[in-house]
């Protein structure tokens, strides 16, 4: 089996790319490396461009004629980057999206894998959250994603396309084997800074502290790459099953850590622990969810099966090669 990875270069579309040759299925890389890192696409069939560049996508399934899916994670992520650039944020994550699906469409493609995200849920009280709960993003980039969900199963009601949108939690972690990681030195997300805090000597800033939730502190199914790139596996496995019940499912391990809870279980695997400071919340940061639900499990035969002290642990471990595996 040959799949396509659009954004196959980047943190998760790589690792998906490493759990996809491991398992015997040939990932080949699309990828304009705009946060993506060449290093990651070493040894594997690689076009560096644009998703809607319909010349590009044209070659590559000239080059690849038995492509049986698309795994489509290129995207811009950073939540508060959307909140300064909403129109950049709408131009690459919905409207470039939508000539991608139309290229592929052109080209035969007839199943695609969608990396959506868990931040479009509208949370209950208990932070609790399944595939049927109401949606209610609150920034740019989650809302980014919900057009492109909506967008996908409109083309797909109608079109020769089944689309599968997998909603990711909050990713931790590294390839276990360390091929690759996370690239970027000044990431966004909690535990990324709760690195970089702790490499320079730092306090770590939580911020918000005023959520309704055990203490204060935000709420995340902090769930490790390599947990969620085999449910890709998965997923291309079973794909026509899947699609035959389910157009959405939540990839999270069904755990809610808080970022105080996430702070001592790093704490209790470094030599130094890193102290902490309160700040406000940062725009389009939300209280945050977890998943209840165990679609996954029964229509993929996938749980998540690393613990968020293994995350931290192969987060650490990456760090610490990071810059010498990325010149």
């Amino acid at each position: 089996m040959r799949v396509l990875i659009s954004g196959g270069a980047g943190y998760i579309g790589s690792t998906i790319a490493s759990a996809c040759q491991d398992a015997g299925i040939a990932p080949v890389i699309l990828d304009n490396l705009v946060t993506g890192r060449r290093e990651f696409a070493e040894g594997r069939d690689f076009y560096e461009g644009d998703i809607a560049d319909g010349a590009l996508i044209d070659r590559i399934f000239t080059d690849h004629p038995d492509i049986e899916a698309v795994v489509h994670c290129a995207a811009l992520i950073v939540v508060p980057d959307s909140v300064a650039d909403p129109v950049g944020y709408y131009r690459a994550n919905v409207a470039k999206s939508l000539d991608f699906v139309d290229h592929l469409l052109r080209n035969g493609c007839r199943r695609l894998i969608f990396s959506s995200s868990a931040s479009i849920y509208q949370a209950g009280d208990d932070f609790t959250v399944d595939e049927q709960s109401g949606l209610d993003p609150q920034s740019p980039y989650a809302r980014t994603k919900a057009h492109c969900e909506a967008m996908f199963a409109d083309i797909a009601a109608t079109q020769p396309i089944d689309v599968l949108s997998l909603r990711y939690f909050n990713p931790i972690g590294a390839d276990p084997k360390m091929r690759t990681g996370l690239q970027l030195r000044r990431p966004s997300h909690a535990l990324g800074k709760m690195i970089e805090a702790y490499e320079l000597g730092e306090p770590f800033q939580i911020t918000g502290t005023g959520w309704p939730t055990r203490d204060g502190s935000g709420i995340r199914d902090y769930i490790h790459v390599w947990d969620l790139a085999t449910a890709h596996v998965a997923a291309l496995r079973r794909f026509d099953t899947v699609i035959s019940r389910a157009h959405v499912i939540n990839l999270g391990t069904g755990d809610g850590t808080t970022v105080r809870e996430l702070v001592d279980a790093f704490n209790a695997v470094v030599d130094r622990p890193v102290e902490v400071v309160e700040t406000t919340a940062r725009p389009g940061d939300v209280a945050g969810a977890y998943t209840r639900s165990t679609l996954a499990g029964e229509l993929l035969g996938w749980t998540a099966e690393h613990s968020v002290a293994e995350g931290i642990r192969h987060s650490l471990e990456w760090a610490r090669i990071r810059d010498t595996r990325l010149a």
